[in-house]
């Protein structure tokens, strides 16, 4: 195309976007809902069509191109939201799901029960860790509720012994303990 020719399709081609501005703009909006985005799309559209003037012919008028250009733009928009929500509407139905299985185990949490059974399980550990004898005594005694005297007789031992394997059992579960000791005595 000649460069004359070149200048004035492209005044003609501004002349027609100046005149039709807030038609085209007005056309995109009525389905975009966003002045921004209709704004967008009506310039993406007015580059794509002056990109394919060369196909331009008196047959068809730019009206109607550039109509069929920003329909067509908006359509792409809006799938895209469309897809968009859809994917936020799963993430939403995840999250809402994640967060009723938090709130649901959190309430049919026990703390008391959770702390009871840890200190349980330690103490079992504990006692395995006991000579024999030692937690044999032990379970005598905090266990049964037998009283020293009464161990010493059953096991036919000194009291002192009793004693003795007490302290030691003792020790070894403060040992074992001696993180949980403070919330033990609270």
């Amino acid at each position: 195309m000649p460069e004359h020719t070149e200048t004035r399709t492209l005044n003609q081609f501004s002349l027609f976007f100046e005149e039709n501005q807030e038609k085209f703009l007005a056309f995109a909006y009525s389905y975009i809902r966003d002045w921004d985005e209709a704004e967008d799309i009506l310039m993406e559209s007015m580059i794509s069509l002056w990109e394919y003037r060369k196909q331009w012919n008196e047959e068809k008028s730019l009206h109607a191109l550039l109509l069929t250009i920003i329909k067509n733009k908006a359509l792409n928009y809006l799938e895209h939201m469309q897809t968009r929500m859809r994917i936020e509407e799963d993430l939403n139905a995840h999250r809402e799901r994640e967060l009723n299985f938090r709130i649901a185990t959190l309430k049919d949490c026990e703390p008391d029960k959770i702390f009871s059974t840890e200190i349980q399980h330690i103490v079992h550990k504990a006692l395995k860790k006991m000579p024999e004898q030692s937690r044999e005594v032990f379970i005598l005694s905090r266990y049964n509720n037998l009283p020293n005297k009464k161990i010493a007789e059953q096991l036919n031992i000194s009291l002192k012994t009793v004693e003795f394997h007490i302290t030691k059992a003792l020790r070894i579960l403060r040992l074992e303990l001696k993180d949980y000791l403070m919330s033990i005595l609270v």
